[in-house]
């Protein structure tokens, strides 16, 4: 079996990478090691920059998400039980955000591909890359008790922060940079309506929460938890009463509470792995970063790392040029760390440390108090939090 590029993973960089490349005429292999069922039940972040809206609508996949997103045009700090509001669109100049779940983007994107009759293997097991310091690397992969082997020009790992593709590059060809932080998000999903119309990050004694949504009768809420914490131990009744706690009065009158739908806590870290490209091997989204979820980076940056890639493969493809291959891992780092900065800072900013001791809660008020209060502060945090354009810093061409 032949083609010219294999992805590997099919979350949304894979499935991005796919119809961009698919658009542009080049062929492309989708490799999934799980069932797709199962990469629908993933639940993960969905506040969308305008790079991710825009490149999803070049890809053609974008229309849904028009139709049913939530635009917002801003949000709200809850700090010491007062409220200030972000004003994304005032402060950055009429730019906002996209409330649009990653399952919808993912579905999405399946329908589109499935749609065009496009290859996509799931549940491929053992993969494994060879070659790709090469001009013919080659996959391999067993489904069904047979082994099957795709020769071609270029692979994509889109697999994840523990996926195949970042574990199959010599260790010393690798630097990686990393901070887990001393806490995870214990995550409740529910078919209630919104607390808020937009998003409310809080800052509390008791710890970070965060109030979001997935539609308007669809709610997601976070809250900080210790490491120990086990899903098992917090029951639905716990979390909406801790939620409470942690809200003003006005968030606990509006309040509607119900079963979830899903539970589960994650992990914080902050991950970069340099370089992203070895030979003719990309990483790309998780498979070479990960953010804390509090700045709404995650998927922004895979989708910028998505952008940079295939436009590298059209024009080596359609130019003829492998100017956008060698530049492709400077690109897309200088724009990562960019977004890695900005959630390690909005963490440090908006949950509690409790190692770090009493002079750690009254330096984060203080720089509160001056973000919240200085119009400069408010434009740096909008501007992060809207996302920078994708061409911010880079070298004016001509």
């Amino acid at each position: 079996m032949r083609t010219q590029v294999v992805i590997v993973g099919a979350g949304p960089s894979g499935l991005l990478l796919g119809q961009l490349l698919h658009k542009a005429g080049v062929e492309a292999i989708i490799l999934e090691r799980q069932s797709a069922d199962y990469v629908l039940s993933r639940i993960r972040a969905g506040v969308l920059e305008q790079v991710t809206t825009d490149l999803l609508d070049e890809a053609g996949v974008g229309e849904r998400m028009h139709r049913e997103g939530l635009t917002h045009s801003g949000f709200e700090i809850l700090n010491q039980g007062k409220r200030h509001r972000i004003d994304l669109k005032t402060l950055t100049g009429g730019q906002s955000v996209m409330v649009y779940g990653q399952t919808e983007v993912t579905r999405d994107l399946m329908q589109a591909r499935s749609a065009a009759n496009l290859p996509t293997v799931y549940g491929a097991q053992n993969v494994t890359l060879a070659d790709f310091d090469s001009s013919k690397p080659r996959v391999t992969y067993e489904k069904d008790d047979q082994t099957h082997v795709i020769d071609c020009d270029f692979i994509a790992g889109c697999d994840g922060f523990h996926g195949v593709c970042r574990a199959s590059v010599p260790r010393q060809a690798i630097t990686e940079y990393e901070k887990v932080y001393p806490f995870g998000w214990l995550g409740l999903l529910s078919d209630t309506p919104p607390v808020c119309e937009e998003l409310i990050y809080v800052n509390s004694s008791r710890g970070f929460a965060l109030c979001s949504q997935r539609s308007r009768n669809r709610s997601r809420y976070y809250l900080q938890v210790p490491l120990t914490d086990r899903v098992e131990q917090w029951s639905d009744e716990a979390f909406w009463n801790e939620l409470r706690l942690r809200l003003d009065d006005e968030g606990r009158a509006k309040l509607v509470t119900g079963p979830s739908i899903e539970k589960s806590i994650a992990p914080l870290r902050s991950f970069v792995t340099e370089p992203l490209r070895f030979g003719r091997l990309f990483l790309a989204g998780d498979a070479g970063h990960i953010v804390p979820p509090t700045g709404a980076k995650g998927l922004n940056l895979a989708a910028t790392d998505v952008k940079y890639l295939s436009q590298a493969l059209i024009e080596f493809y359609n130019d003829k040029t492998d100017a956008g291959i060698n530049d492709y891992s400077q690109r897309c780092l200088r724009r990562i760390w960019r977004g890695e900065r900005f959630s390690w800072w909005f963490t440090q900013l908006m949950h509690t440390f409790s190692d770090d001791g009493p002079i750690a809660a009254k330096f984060q008020q203080a720089e509160l108090d001056y973000l919240l209060n200085s119009e400069s502060g408010l434009r740096t945090m909008a501007e992060n939090y809207v996302g920078l354009p994708l061409n911010f810093g880079e070298p004016t061409k001509g």
